[in-house]
């Protein structure tokens, strides 16, 4: 069978073989076309923005050259104020100046002015115009902060007097000895800027602007719009000259109106200013656009005719093979079955044993063998009598396997029959057998056996730890019954009231105490860690904030802190990981005598493992505790003292134990009886 199974696959493989060739090549041939219509369509665009980068950078050159000369032009017209009014002071007259012609330009300049030293706006180019107090805006107190001659640029603003927006250039005036005099401030119209650039016909969405280096438009025009005043802080561009950049262009998506365009800047010299141009990208790249368009349409055909060929190719290819993949799929279905049930036979965890129709053992799978401690045992064979007796001889003499015949009688009332029995070889295991018969040819009966040990291990153990938890939440339940039964059914004098009332809320507490516990603990086990919010902490501030916080018992010392100077660092849980140290820190107070020491160690080692561990160490000077004692404290509800003096759920070191564990850490003990205890952590430090 094999070797037909062989010289089958062999045919079939041939027109394959010829097939992923033919598909290899169109796959090849796919590729170049895409590649070279992908390398037309990037050098096409690389084109289109190199040709859109110099009409840009031609009209960001031209907005700055008109800027400098406005600013120069206006700068000048300041410089000759300045100076008259240092000649002539308050008697200056502004109006006449603009008569003879020193304020030459009314379209730019609407406005010149002195601001005296106390802020007033006392002489102005416009007649009438009444004085206004100004101290309070920038160009006037920038002059007033330092002594410097140099030009200031405003953002733009509506003037107090005229309600328009402009510009304020300002310059301070200065006494001969350098006492500060006034400054001259001229209200440039932001409109003279916006005017030129749409003289420059740049199209729809089209982006000329004049920014101050604090990201607040002087000057911005978008199509037929004007704005003065927009903030773009955040643009790119403003990164860029943070950078020292001068001049370049970039592309982004505006933060003021979301278009995307290609940006040209240039930064004025001598000007806190920049000058920025920007088209649209979607209309600039429009024709690049159509061209990509028609390359793809063009590599896509040419990919659809490969392809057609062939897909013709391959349907001829398949015709040849048809009949071949039907016999290969055939004799692969049953080898796959056979296959599949002696992979689920052998792989199965619960043991199976198949009966022929002898009634002899057949088949055994690896799990049988391993639960039975059997090793490489020989069980095929042996009769279903023999068979019993090998079992029975493995098993725990009070619980015996009955025999595959006793399992049988039983399945005449039944559809199926499990019964359980103990295998006590190197090892006690507690063993579920059920019996199913067959009518088939090969097999007249299958034994199926699973491993129940640990099932009835989690049994006990809820069994037990119930009990537990039932007997502990009794006790203060029997005193809150009692005592609130006796405060119901008799009038007691006040003080026995008051007495019964705190008994009930103590063991109330207490009742609490332990729910919360058990609730905590219950939560920890539950998401294994998954809430932990891990953090990188100091243990050595972790440690102090904790002592600092934690509530002593009456006349107690607080616990001395035994730690390096340099820092130990690691990741963990703040809240989890304070928790499991104030659990053992309240044991060290409860079970140590008043007057006695509480000492808390931290330390940090590199172990064999060449890992470094932190450790933290607290030590009383307690009772302590017996060997006895000490391997059963991790154990819930167990508590040392059976007195009952001392308060406690019996639940704390299990919730350390859980939470240090789920750090990847260790917990140990070290007890002496009438000497003390030493409790030491150890987690990874990083």
């Amino acid at each position: 069978m094999a070797t037909s199974l062989s010289v089958s696959i062999a045919a079939l493989t041939a027109p394959r073989r010829t097939l992923i060739a033919v598909w290899l090549v169109t796959g090849i041939l796919l590729i170049l076309t895409w590649w070279q219509a992908v390398a037309q369509v990037r050098d096409s665009r690389t084109r289109e923005i190199a040709s859109i980068e110099r009409d840009l950078a031609h009209i960001a050159k031209n907005s700055q050259d008109h800027a400098t000369r406005t600013l120069r032009n206006a700068d000048q017209v300041i410089r000759q104020v300045q100076a008259r009014y240092l000649e002539a002071g308050p008697q200056l007259n502004l109006t006449a100046l603009t008569t003879e012609g020193l304020i030459d330009d009314e379209k730019i300049f609407s406005q010149i002015g002195i601001i005296d030293a106390q802020g007033i706006y006392a002489l102005s180019s416009r007649p009438n115009q009444r004085p206004l107090n100004l101290s309070d805006h920038d160009y006037f107190k920038v002059h007033v902060a330092g002594n410097s001659n140099e030009l200031f640029i405003s953002q733009p603003l509506r003037e107090r007097a005229t309600g328009q927006w402009s510009i304020q250039l300002s310059r301070r005036i200065s006494q001969p000895n350098g006492d500060f005099a006034g400054v001259v401030v001229l209200a440039l119209d932001p409109a003279y800027f916006t005017r030129y650039y749409s003289e420059l016909n740049l199209g729809p969405k089209a982006l000329v602007a004049l920014y101050g280096l604090d990201g607040v438009a002087r000057a911005r025009r978008i199509d037929t719009q004007d704005w003065f005043g927009t903030v773009a802080a955040s643009a790119p561009l403003f990164v860029l000259l943070s950078q020292g950049e001068l001049t370049g262009t970039y592309a982004s998506r505006s933060v003021v109106d979301g278009i995307e365009r290609i940006y040209y800047f240039r930064k004025i010299p001598d000007y806190a200013l920049t000058v920025v141009a920007g088209f649209d990208t979607t209309d600039l790249l429009r024709q690049h656009q159509q061209n990509r368009d028609s390359l793809v349409l063009r590599a896509a055909l040419v990919s659809l005719l490969l392809l057609a060929l062939v897909v013709a190719l391959t349907r001829h290819l398949r015709q040849l093979s048809n009949h071949m993949t039907t016999r290969l799929q055939t004799q692969q279905k049953t080898q796959d079955r056979t296959d599949h049930l002696d992979a689920l036979f052998a792989l199965s965890p619960h043991g199976l044993v198949s009966f022929d129709q002898r009634h002899c053992v057949r088949f055994v799978n690896p799990a049988f063998l391993q639960m039975t401690h059997a090793g490489n045992a020989h069980l095929e064979d042996l009769s279903e009598q023999d068979f019993s007796a090998w079992l029975a001889g493995r098993c725990k003499s009070s619980q015996p396997f009955p025999g595959i015949a006793h399992l049988r009688s039983r399945l005449e009332d039944q559809a199926e029959v499990r019964i359980q029995f103990e295998i006590d070889n190197e090892g006690k295991r507690l063993l579920q057998v059920g019996l199913r018969t067959s009518s088939a040819s090969t097999v007249s009966q299958l034994l199926y056996f699973r491993d129940v040990t640990l099932e009835s291990s989690i049994d006990e153990m809820k069994s037990e730890f119930l009990s537990t938890a039932a007997h502990e939440l009794r006790t203060p339940m029997a005193s809150i019954f009692g005592f609130a039964e006796v405060l119901l059914q008799q009038d007691l004098d006040p003080p026995t009231q008051k007495d019964f009332l705190t008994i009930i809320h103590t063991q109330s507490k207490l009742m609490a105490n332990i729910l919360d516990e058990l609730l905590d603990l219950a939560r920890i086990e539950e998401r294994r860690g998954q809430d932990f919010r891990l953090t990188r902490l100091c243990l050595q501030d972790l440690t102090t904030d904790l002592v600092k916080a934690f509530t002593r018992p009456l006349g107690r010392e607080v616990a001395r802190l035994v730690m390096p100077v340099t820092p130990i660092y690691l990741v963990a849980d703040a809240g989890k990981l304070q928790q499991a140290i104030l659990n053992i820190l309240s044991n060290a107070y409860k079970y140590s005598p008043a007057g006695s020491q509480v000492v808390i160690t931290l330390d940090v080692k590199t172990e064999a493992d060449k890992l470094a561990h932190a450790y933290i160490h607290i030590s009383d000077q307690g009772t302590g505790m017996t060997p006895e004692q000490l391997s059963r404290v991790f154990e819930r509800f167990y508590r040392a003292d059976t007195s009952g003096k001392v308060p406690g759920t019996g639940l704390g070191m299990s919730i350390v134990k859980e939470i240090i564990e789920l750090h990847h850490g260790s917990t140990t003990l070290v007890s002496a009886l009438g000497v003390g205890t030493c409790v030491s952590l150890c987690l990874p430090a990083n």
